[in-house]
């Protein structure tokens, strides 16, 4: 044993433990990459279970460009209602695009407006364009909600019906898409093509009533006010004010609550009931008349 210099003793154990350090430097280096890793994954994963349920959309221009998105990934079918009555010119044009571009894919469309495009010649062209295109168009009195189905895969509705303002939500879970598929099927089927709706319009069934008539006494019937009713069906208030009164008169019934239950009684409305002893109101029935303007405070207008 003898004595030597420090800096010639202690060299090699500092080696020793800068090479330690650095071994351990790596091992952490490469340990933060494989956490970034698996977080990055969990976050993919969690954005897709929540995306397969709903997802939540705020502002036009937030709805309008997830709108774009999913048009242009659709492959098969494209199922929309289009309440509201009047279409505006803005989503008109906005809509020509898609649906060319979806056209031009060979996705097929089908789209139910409501009865009351006829008191608008502008939109009614927009139909009938949608029909020249090799559309499918259909019209209905009255409609529950605005609403698009991409491929059966994915719907967009508003999260209000009466208040666009509020976002809308899209749906991708495969419950609520079976669901909001056979809303779509039920109205389908009661629809009437763009092409003869103006004669079914005004046809009556058994009891005399226009499909607008009997969707007016079935809203009622749910408790919705004179604007509730006037939205449904894309007509102005005065409009659905002026044809709930002409059936209060076929009626003869002085309130709307007793308008209903007569209603009930004649089997207009709900179940039909035993009429024995009630006869219907006599009297001839005037044609609507929706020339008035649709409400332009409708949802999606």
């Amino acid at each position: 044993m003898h004595a030597i210099s420090p800096d010639v003793a202690l060299q090699p154990l500092l080696a020793r433990q800068e090479l330690d350090l650095l071994a351990r430097q790596h091992q952490i280096a490469e340990t933060r990459v494989e956490v970034t890793q698996l977080a990055e994954k969990f976050a993919a994963l969690r954005t897709h279970g929540e995306r397969n349920e709903v997802e939540q959309l705020q502002g036009l221009d937030r709805i309008r460009d997830r709108i774009q998105e999913l048009s242009a990934d659709c492959e098969r079918s494209l199922t929309a209602f289009a309440p509201g009555g009047r279409q505006t010119s803005d989503n008109r044009e906005a809509s020509r695009p898609l649906t060319e571009a979806l056209h031009s894919r060979g996705v097929a469309m089908r789209t139910v407006f409501l009865d009351s495009i006829y008191n608008d010649p502008e939109t009614l062209e927009h139909a009938r364009w949608l029909v020249g295109l090799g559309n499918d168009v259909r019209t209905v009195a009255s409609l529950p909600v605005r609403m698009i189905i991409f491929d059966g895969d994915a719907a967009i509705v508003p999260m209000d019906p009466y208040n666009s303002a509020e976002g809308a939500l899209l749906f991708r879970g495969r419950g609520t898409l079976a669901a909001l598929s056979e809303l779509f099927r039920l109205v389908w089927e009661g629809a009437a093509p763009v092409t003869t709706a103006r004669k079914q319009r005004t046809s009556t069934d058994d009891n005399g009533l226009t499909s607008q008539e009997s969707a007016v006494l079935r809203l009622l019937g749910e408790g919705l006010t004179d604007e509730g009713v006037a939205r449904q069906l894309g007509v102005s208030v005065r409009t659905g004010r002026r044809i709930t009164a002409e059936l209060m008169a076929r009626l003869g019934a002085k309130s709307r609550f007793q308008a209903g239950l007569r209603a009930a009684h004649l089997g207009w409305i709900g179940e039909n009931a035993d009429d024995e002893g009630c006869e219907a109101p006599p009297g001839p029935r005037e044609e609507p008349d929706d020339s008035y303007p649709a409400d332009n405070r409708l949802v999606g207008r």
